[in-house]
This record gives structure tokens, C-alpha cells and sequence, in this order.
């Protein structure tokens, strides 16, 4: 059956036809998301929902999208989608933050000629018949000292045009480092001391408990007199009731702002006042940004329900589709290895340790570990994937650590998982053979070569003769047929292990007579999700 989605805003026609050329069943109801309720009704039966901003992705819409496996927000912002509760029930959020860069740089820019020449006041006199030459003083932009905070994908593109414009460009961004800043041909520098040089003020970040007021009354008073502010990036990064006591005062000498602390922005402290321009958040108002972010979410979206490819994901590692080919396999195996571990502890898990060798160190890891949890976390809740599984390990205090190594054996990579509680630690090893299967290849330091299969039996005796017949005896006398059967010891006449793979989960009694044989320390019957 073909996975649906359901577009609930305003979206290209352009997006909607990919869907269909893609094979997805979509439905296009573009005032849908404006009724919550009416949403909320019929949200359950879609695998896939697109929005812009108008639909608001609430913890109670999310609760009941029973279905859904993806939300593609067409835009950057993602602040109308509980994320929180997306990840918890499993949901990718997506967005696409490179379809209106350069749209968003733009605006910004304009903003920053708007405010340096008064443009917006000068062309309002100017229509009301007055002709006030004098009063419309401006200043250039040409060899003044441009401040960006935050010189990531649309700051980075602001940096290039202001140098273009002949500006000096100092950035602060924590995770700007010298060589880039030096290609970007910006100087990197701390945030004081580019409150301090800058001439004009640009914020290009998310807002986040870190950039929450990061122009705060304190850093406004830093800030070099006559300083000119722009944002448009996201409301609440700077203090509007205190930048507008600065604009006041004369401190700040203008301000341009197309996003408000709260939007729609009806009000602000920033209204009315002199050398103030305000647009109502138009960034990424061009029919270029609208159309490709509408193309970009209907690909990210087809991608992930057609081949699991995840892009731009927000709350889970991004794996192309190449990677998704090549990754696939492996992906199955460290889920398989989690839930090997999963099942076979019944206490609470302390901390999860990930050994990565050779060829599985090479790839995309946070997506294997992700997996891995995913398959350790479905003893807590069987619906967990790989986007909820970090949230709830994280929040039963669960320490995840991972290590990589050259490749150290007969294989060319592996994976082994190692889960620990406060009575033991419990160990598991994986490799993906030539033939795309993934295979156990180690319990409890026992060497075993053992196809995966949907329904097993694991059991654990001493070295002796005998247990070979009880097992085969018992499994045929209760009517299980073993499609196959893998042994292993560390050494002879010490601890034993065999792993039995049967066409149908083995019924209690079969189970409760093998441990009656006495042949046996432990004997468990293990499940596994194969495709």
C-alpha cells in the first residue's frame, strides 16, 4: 500500500505532483491546518504530514497521528511543531533550511540599506507630498564594520554580500572556526568585541535557552554608539522593550526587524518609533523560497517514506539514500544486536558501550547507534524507532558511549554492544556477510556464526554430551522445526551456548521441557523484526 500524506497549508502545486510522481497518495487540503480539531480527526490515517506555518503540530495533534512517521516543515522555523512529543511518539521532523537562504540573506541586506538611508520614513514623506531632503540623513555601508552573530548557512551568505559591499564583516559563532572564518575572509571574534566595533548588528541564529535575548538590555549598552540592529532571523533574540529605550536615548541610531517576540506582532515597543523599520516576517517572502522549499520537503518527505532516506531531520541522523543502500544491512544488524541485549536483560540498564571495527567505523554512526538503542529500547515500548529511542534512554539516565577501531580480525567490520546494569555486563557481536545478511557473531565472548531469524532460541549449558539430541529431541516431539542450528563453547567441557532459528515461535511446553531435561542453565526464546 502506498504511504499518504496529507498537505495541510499552502503548498506549490509543483510539491504536490512530486508526491504523485513518486507513488505517494496524497491529499491536498490547504486550509486544513487552520482547524485543529478537524485535524486532529483525521491526521491518524496519514503516514506523512507537510506544513508551512499556519499548522500547528501540537502535542495533541501528534497524539493522535497514530500513523504518521514524518512531519516536513516547507521552511527553517520549526517552532508550531512539538518536537519533544514528535520524538517520544517516533515522528521525523524535517525541515528544509537551504531553500530560502539566500532569500532570507537578501532580506536582511535590503533591511540593513532600508535602515542606513531611512528609506521607509523618506518614501512616506515623500508620498504625502513633503519634500524633506534635510531631515533623511543616511550613512554608507562601504567600509563599516558589519557585526554577524551566527555565520552559518544564511549568516555565511550575508557575510559574502556584505564584503561586497566593501563592509568589514567581524562574526561571532562558537562553532566558526579559524580556517573557515579566514576562507570566509571574516575575522572571528568574541561577542563583546563585536558589540563593541560594529557599526551595524545582524542575527542569523535559532533561537535557542542559549540565544534566548542574546541582545539583552546588558549587551545593548555594550554596543557602539549609533549602532544600527537587524533580525531576521527569529523573535525573542533581542530585548525589544530595551532596544527601544536605547533607540530613545539615541544609543542605537536604528533598527530594522521583520520578527517580533510574539507573531502575528499586533504590538511591540518597537512600533512608531523614529529610523525603525518593521516588515512582518518576510524573510523567506520571495515565490523562489516558497517554491523551493515546497519541492525540497515533497523529495525529503517521498525519500524517507520510499526508501528511508532521512534528510534535514531535526530529531534523528541524516542518512542518504546512498547511505540508506549501502547502510541497510547494517542498520538491521545494530538494531538486531540491541534487541538481542534487550531481551536477554530483565534489569534496568545502566549504560549502553558501542564497538565499532573496520568497515562499520566508516559509516554513518550516529544512524547505527540510533538503531542499536532503537532495539534495546523496544523491551520498554514496542513502538519505539530510531528517532524516539535516544529520548527515552535519556530519560531513564542511560549513558551511551561509542568507540571506533581499524579493523582487528576476520571480518571486515563488526559491531558489538555491550549493556550494563549493576549486577552484569552482557555482551553481543554482528557482522553483514557478502550476501547482505546480518549474522551473529559472538555472545558472551562465545564465536558462533548464527543467521538472524524471526523466531529463536537461545540457550546456555555445560560442554556435554547429550545436549544436541535434547534439543533436537524436545523441538520435534513438541512439532518446532528448526530451520537452523548454531553452536559455540569457549572451551571444552566449559560454558556452552546454542542458538536455534524455527520456522514458528516455540509454545511454552516445548520450552518448559527443555529446561526440565536438566541439560540446561537458561533457555530463552528471542524474536526479531527480519524483512
Amino acid at each position: 500500500m502506498a504511504p499518504k500524506v496529507l498537505i495541510s497549508d499552502k503548498l506549490s502545486p509543483a510539491a504536490v505532483q512530486i508526491f504523485k510522481d513518486r507513488g505517494i497518495d496524497v491529499v491536498f487540503q490547504p486550509d486544513l491546518g487552520k482547524d485543529k480539531n478537524a485535524l486532529a480527526k483525521v491526521i491518524g490515517n496519514y503516514d506523512g504530514l507537510a506544513i508551512r506555518s499556519a499548522t500547528k503540530a501540537t502535542e495533541k495533534i501528534i497524539a493522535a497521528a497514530t500513523n504518521l512517521k514524518v512531519i516536513g516543515r516547507a521552511g527553517i522555523g520549526t517552532d508550531n511543531i512539538d518536537k519533544e512529543a514528535a520524538s517520544k511518539a517516533g515522528i521525523i521532523v524535517m525541515n528544509t533550511p537551504f531553500g530560502n537562504m539566500i532569500t532570507t540573506a537578501e532580506h536582511a541586506i535590503a533591511m540593513m540599506f532600508a535602515v542606513a538611508r531611512q528609506i521607509p520614513e523618506a518614501s512616506e514623506s515623500t508620498h504625502a507630498g513633503k519634500w524633506e531632503k534635510s531631515k533623511f540623513m543616511g550613512v554608507e555601508l562601504t567600509g563599516k564594520t558589519l557585526g554577524v552573530i551566527g555565520a552559518g548557512n544564511i549568516g555565511g551568505i550575508v557575510c559574502d554580500r556584505a564584503l561586497g559591499l566593501k563592509m568589514k564583516v567581524v562574526a561571532y559563532d562558537p562553532f566558526l572556526g579559524e580556517e573557515k572564518a579566514e576562507k570566509m575572509g571574516v575575522q572571528k571574534v568574541e561577542l563583546d568585541e563585536l558589540l563593541a566595533r560594529a557599526d551595524f548588528i545582524t542575527l542569523h541564529v535559532p533561537f535557542t535557552d542559549q540565544t534566548a535575548n542574546i541582545l539583552s538590555a546588558e549587551n545593548i549598552a555594550k554596543t557602539k554608539k549609533g549602532v544600527r540592529i537587524i533580525n531576521c532571523a527569529r523573535g525573542g533574540l533581542v530585548d525589544e522593550d530595551a532596544l527601544a529605550e536605547a533607540l530613545k536615548s539615541g544609543h542605537v541610531a536604528g533598527a530594522a526587524f521583520d520578527v517580533f517576540k510574539t507573531e502575528p506582532a499586533t504590538d511591540s515597543p518597537l512600533f512608531n518609533l523614529p529610523n525603525v523599520v518593521c516588515t512582518p516576517h518576510l524573510g523567506a517572502a520571495t515565490s523562489e523560497a516558497q517554491e523551493n522549499v515546497a519541492l525540497q520537503v515533497a523529495e525529503q518527505m517521498s525519500d524517507y517514506l520510499l526508501t528511508g532516506a532521512v534528510t534535514n531531520a531535526l530529531n534523528m541522523p541524516s542518512v542518504t539514500a546512498e547511505e540508506a543502500k549501502i547502510m541497510g544491512p547494517w542498520i538491521s544488524l545494530a538494531g538486531h544486536l540491541g534487541n538481542f541485549t534487550g531481551q536477554m536483560t530483565d534489569e534496568p540498564i545502566k549504560a549502553i558501550n558501542i564497538l565499532y571495527d573496520g568497515e562499520a567505523s566508516e559509516m554513518n554512526l550516529n544512524a547505527l547507534t540510533a538503531a542499536t538503542i532503537a532495539g534495546i529500547m523496544k523491551m520498554v515500548n514496542p513502538d519505539t524507532n530510531m528517532v524516539s529511542a535516544p529520548v527515552i534512554a535519556k530519560e531513564r539516565g542511560i549513558q551511551v558511549s561509542t568507540t571506533k577501531q581499524d579493523q582487528s580480525g576476520t571480518f571486515d567490520g563488526y559491531i558489538k554492544v555491550t549493556v550494563v546494569t549493576d549486577k552484569r555486563e552482557r555482551s553481543v557481536a554482528g557482522t553483514v556477510f557478502s550476501d547482505g545478511k546480518p549474522r551473529f557473531i559472538q555472545i558472551k565472548g562465545i564465536n558462533i556464526d548464527a543467521e538472524i531469524g524471526a523466531h529463536m532460541v537461545y540457550t546456555t549449558n555445560e560442554d556435554v554430551p547429550g545436549v544436541i539430541g535434547a534439543l533436537g529431541q524436545t523441538m520435534g516431539e513438541n512439532g518446532v522445526n528448526i530451520a537452523n542450528f548454531t553452536l559455540g563453547r569457549k572451551e571444552a567441557k566449559g560454558e556452552a551456548i546454542a542458538l536455534l532459528y524455527v520456522d514458528e515461535p516455540v509454545p511454552a511446553p516445548a520450552l518448559k521441557a527443555l529446561e526440565a531435561t536438566g541439560k540446561f542453565t537458561q533457555v530463552k526464546p528471542l524474536s526479531f523484526e527480519v524483512h
